[in-house]
């Protein structure tokens, strides 16, 4: 799977884990470069506190496009630390 956003693969990867139709990236095969921290979380019932990140590519900021699960509640224990994308950012083959 790949995340693209900006004309920029963001994340490639082999492994992605896929939970109510979305992709989660292993954190290794996501370009880092592009992430800057959010302040932003949100609340699932059963996956727990997830935090943000916006992306910065190229000069353009789509913000809070990415978010990750970094203490998950043992439900969702599998993705933890793994990003998920949205807001524009394309996951496919």
């Amino acid at each position: 799977m790949k995340a693209t956003w900006n004309d920029q693969v963001i994340a490639e990867s082999d492994a992605t884990i896929v939970i109510e139709n979305n992709h989660y990236f292993p954190p290794v095969s996501v370009k880092q470069q592009y992430l800057q921290s959010s302040d932003t979380h949100t609340t699932c019932p059963w996956k727990g506190l997830a935090s943000y990140y916006t992306l910065n590519v190229d000069g353009k900021q789509n913000k809070d496009a990415a978010w990750y699960y970094p203490e998950p509640k043992d439900a969702a224990a599998e993705i933890k630390g793994y990003i998920a994308f949205w807001k524009g950012v394309k996951v496919s083959e």
